[in-house]
């Protein structure tokens, strides 16, 4: 076969026959290299192999643009983004175009939110090509890739749709969305990578790459770029292995793309030699059928789902970037320094968007294009010679070198001007043991971690982030106000009274006194609604509440919109307004099919305070009383007992009367608890938790319950049928036993007295204990009753019973009760004595006393007492009548009594017998 490249086919050949083992397979990889290379050259359509995110693919692309200056170009990405191009003028780089998608159809509804993003950078080829096509008159740019509803059909169902979770701090900005790379450069086959990382001396695939490939072709011609960049694909492509899965969808791909660019060309008559493909260079080189203009082969597009998909842009960043791709950390931020610099160095002018934000204004001039030459052979040259190695840059080396010290002193590293110097030599150092003329900022990375970084890291950052943060550093994006979505603009107008810059990356503090700046309430109204929509640290209050009932008067809050404006974003793809997305959450909530009563309930008491709809909370209200009459577990009765409650003091507070459903889901619940009590009871995965909360469901709510019509004789059929056997339970069924009057407290405190006394129960006692003190939920008038239980264990068993059983008490009564704990120390501090010396003298109210002895009534004397002393019988008779018992005294007992008194009148009579007088 003739051609530019027989010569370098031929050489090839004859190494494969000296060097190889199996001749026959190493030639047929390395000639179908060179076929793969000759024909993505020999292609009417001018093809332009890229990388994802290479500064090397940026600068020829740029270098290209200038020289050839086409008319139109066609662009590896999904064609149903096109109309999000123009809007990055509106944006400071790095974004990302997303398509999202939370109404589903023709995908299985468990897998939305759908989302996919094309993240965007200066240094990127596809922004230079952008920039080219939207600043230049009559260019146009066509996106040629297959849709994203197309790349959620064709994605192999063994790959997991989301990215790795990434662990740096702006590195969630992507969320779970699927990435759509232009030029996938990366070795498929796990050993061929290991093999490269090997002998080129590198960490990862990112040094490899910079080291081998980016800096020997940041300077070279147009045409060695190109053919390098197409035998790399071809070699990546070739070597993968047989059961790679995303065979099937790359090749799909390349069909879609040939396909639309055949369908452009017809309908717009425009002449290939002024066309451009921008491609990744896995799919330069191409082997399909339908590869190239004069191909005939047909391809069907498939139909796209009904899903509607919504489009906008969010912010992106280099560790966005890094995690979503698996780039090693840093690389973008690498690339980027090293874009800029071979900017400066080429005294290249880089294509930019009129009114970008964050880039400096560039003259846009174009030279006279320049024709195309033909194609000549510029592999053999590259491969045989070895790579121009760029001098050592001393002032570069130095300069980094003082700046990490510089840096690594800021954030607590005992560093000096030695450590600067040791730097400097141990970055020459290692670029020498791996072969390189001058050291990378991989190297200089290494170099720093050895000689600053000792035993522990004294701040946040480590030496190798602050290496990245020298380099260049996490680069955020920004979503400019124009190319928001009309949510995102209009919470941004609501809240500008607050006089905040809220695009600012930095967390701002908000103060609003609500009583002396009314106005501010839509504010306050606004950011309690994105408290709830938003993540926790987006908006978070530092001073100020919202309850059911309650409003703050003054409140403070910490804002970090341009930190999370990417979630501000995908609420405009939910709805309008802020009210709309929150109700169309709370209405979905409560309508998964994994739904609760008690979300319900939550979601009722959301939309009070943040809605204010007495139309909406009824709507919510009314599913939660058909959620809870279709339960068939009590797992939620102590969050729904605490939401009721909660809610019907909300209502009888502000409201004339109770709303229909909250009438209904008490009636409704005392049935459905009443139903399911004995059961509960005695299955072994309810716990005492959620037995008390449904006893105290009944008790509190008894009296409403009968007022609309519930039947008492079914809670005391319930608790009569109910027979546990756990000992939390029983101390339960006891308390319920008490509140209908079953069980008087006199024989509860003999039961327990008997508990104690059992050697064989003492183990469990504190079980007993937990089932009493969460008795108080349904029976608050046995707190008294818990403390004196607990009192008496500690008082009555031993040491060597009550020592091991106390730490299992303590963290029963934490895990299962610590709501409970402030009702009980607060009845505790009413029983016991307040002061340490009234202890010794403190008399348990519960103990026992004995009754103290009855005065002997003095027996009378005088001549009735005589008398009748003398004749008893009458009066035996008249007390046989009355039914009186009693015995007869004698007159001399009663007189010892008072000894002293009778012996002072008889010593003494002259005053009674004168009192004696007087009475007479």
């Amino acid at each position: 076969m003739n051609g530019p490249f027989s010569a370098l086919r031929e050489q090839l050949l004859d190494a494969a026959e000296q060097f190889a083992g199996s001749p026959v397979a190493v030639s047929g990889i390395l000639s179908g290299l060179v076929d793969d290379v000759d024909r993505a050259l020999r292609e009417e359509l001018e093809i332009f192999p890229v990388c994802h995110h290479s500064p090397a693919s940026g600068l020829a692309m740029v270098r290209r643009l200038r020289e050839k200056q086409p008319k139109v170009i066609y662009l590896e990405l999904c064609e149903d983004l096109q109309p999000l191009l123009t809007e990055l003028r509106n944006c400071r780089l790095p974004v990302a175009l997303q398509a999202f998608a939370t109404d589903l159809d023709g995908f299985p509804k468990d897998s939305a939110p759908l989302s996919v993003v094309a993240p965007i950078t200066e240094a990127s080829a596809e922004y230079q090509a952008i920039s080219y096509a939207l600043e230049t008159p009559g260019v146009e740019l066509v996106l040629v890739d297959r849709s994203t509803d197309h790349v959620f059909q064709w994605e192999p169902k063994a790959e997991p749709a989301a990215a790795p979770a990434a662990k740096e701090e702006g590195a969630g900005l992507h969320g779970d969305a699927v990435g759509v790379e232009i030029g996938d450069l990366r070795p498929r086959f796990a050993e061929l990578e290991e093999h490269l990382l090997h002998h080129g001396k590198v960490r990862h695939w990112s040094e490899w790459w910079d080291q081998y490939v980016e800096q020997p072709l940041s300077g070279a011609d147009y045409d060695t770029y190109r053919q390098v960049m197409v035998l790399i694909g071809s070699l990546f492509r070739r070597l993968r292995p047989d059961d790679d899965a995303r065979v099937a969808v790359d090749e799909d791909r390349e069909r879609y793309m040939w396909t639309r660019m055949r369908e452009h060309l017809a309908t717009s008559g425009a002449d290939p030699a002024d066309c451009l493909y921008v491609c990744g260079a896995f799919h330069a080189a191409s082997r399909v059928e339908q590869f190239g203009l004069k191909s005939a082969a047909p391809f069907e597009i498939t139909p796209r789902t009904g899903t509607k998909w919504l489009y906008g842009l969010i912010p992106s960043s280099h560790s966005a970037i890094e995690a979503q791709f698996g780039l090693a950390s840093g690389s973008v931020s690498i690339a980027a320094a090293t874009w800029a610099k071979a900017l400066t160095r080429n005294k290249l002018t880089p294509f930019q968007l009129e009114g970008q934000k964050g880039a400096r204004k560039r003259a846009a001039k174009l030279p006279a294009p320049v024709p195309r030459a033909d194609v000549a052979d510029k592999l053999t040259g590259f491969l045989s010679r070895p790579p121009a190695l760029d001098p050592l840059d001393d002032a570069e080396l130095v300069g980094w070198s003082v700046d990490i010290v510089r840096l690594a002193r800021r954030n607590g590293y005992l560093a000096s001007t030695a450590d600067a110097i040791a730097v400097y030599e141990t970055s020459i150092l290692l670029a020498g043991l791996r072969n390189r003329a001058r050291p990378t900022p991989y190297d200089f990375q290494d170099a720093a971690v050895t000689c600053i970084e000792k035993d522990a890291v004294p701040g946040r950052r480590d030496i190798r982030r602050l290496c990245e943060i020298l380099l260049g550093g996490d680069r955020v994006g920004e979503v400019g106000y124009d190319a928001l979505p009309p949510l995102a603009r209009n919470v941004y107008d609501r809240l500008a009274p607050l006089g905040l810059d809220l695009e600012k990356r930095t967390i701002q503090r908000a103060l609003l006194d609500l009583n002396a700046e009314p106005d501010l309430v839509p504010c306050s109204d606004l950011l309690w609604m994105l408290r709830y929509l938003l993540p926790s640290d987006a908006v978070r209050p530092i001073m100020g509440e919202r309850r059911l009932g309650e409003r703050s008067i003054q409140e403070s809050w910490d804002l970090a919109f341009g930190k999370y404006q990417r979630s501000i974003i995908e609420l405009g793809y939910e709805g309008v307004t802020i009210e709309q997305v929150l109700e169309q959450r709370l209405r979905r909530s409560v309508h998964d099919p994994k739904a609760t009563a008690a979300v319900a309930l939550a979601a009722v008491e959301d939309s009070i305070l943040f809605l204010g709809s007495r139309r909406f909370a009824d709507e919510l209200g009314a599913r939660a009383v058909e959620l809870l009459a279709a339960e068939r577990t009590v797992d939620d009765a102590p969050e729904v007992l605490r939401r009721i409650r909660r809610l019907l003091a909300y209502y009888r507070a502000n409201e004339p009367e109770l709303p229909a459903w909250c009438e209904s889901f008490v009636t409704a619940g005392y049935a459905h608890y009443c139903t399911l009590l004995p059961t509960a009871f005695v299955d072994e995965e309810t716990g005492v938790r959620q037995v008390a909360a449904m006893l105290g469901f009944l008790f509190t709510m008894e009296s409403l319950a009968l007022a609309l019509g519930c039947d008492r004789a079914q809670l005391e059929l319930a608790v009569q049928q109910s027979h546990p056997e756990a000992p939390g339970k029983v101390a339960l069924l006891w308390a319920a036993h008490h509140q209908l009057g079953l069980l008087p407290i006199a024989d509860l405190r003999a039961r327990c007295d008997e508990l104690l006394a059992n050697p064989l129960v003492v183990p469990s006692f504190p079980l007993y204990i937990m089932g009493f003190v969460q008795a108080m939920e349904p029976a608050p008038g046995l707190s008294g009753f818990v403390v004196e239980v607990i009192s008496k264990a500690f008082g009555r068993l031993p040491d060597n019973v009550l020592l091991p059983w106390l730490p299992k008490l303590i963290t029963t009564l934490r895990d299962g009760a610590a709501e409970l704990m402030p009702v009980l120390i607060r009845e505790a501090g009413r029983t016991f004595p307040g002061s340490l010396t009234a202890v010794d003298s403190w008399v348990p109210p519960w103990t026992a006393r004995p009754k103290p002895a009855a005065a002997s009534a003095p027996v009378a004397s005088g001549p009735v007492a005589s008398l009748l002393a003398a004749h008893p019988d009458a009066c035996d008779a008249v007390a046989g009548v009355l039914g009186c018992e009693g015995e007869w005294r004698v007159a001399g007992a009663a007189g010892d009594e008072h000894r002293e008194v009778s012996a002072l009148l008889a010593e003494h009579p002259e005053p009674v017998l004168a009192v004696a007088g007087l009475l007479l």
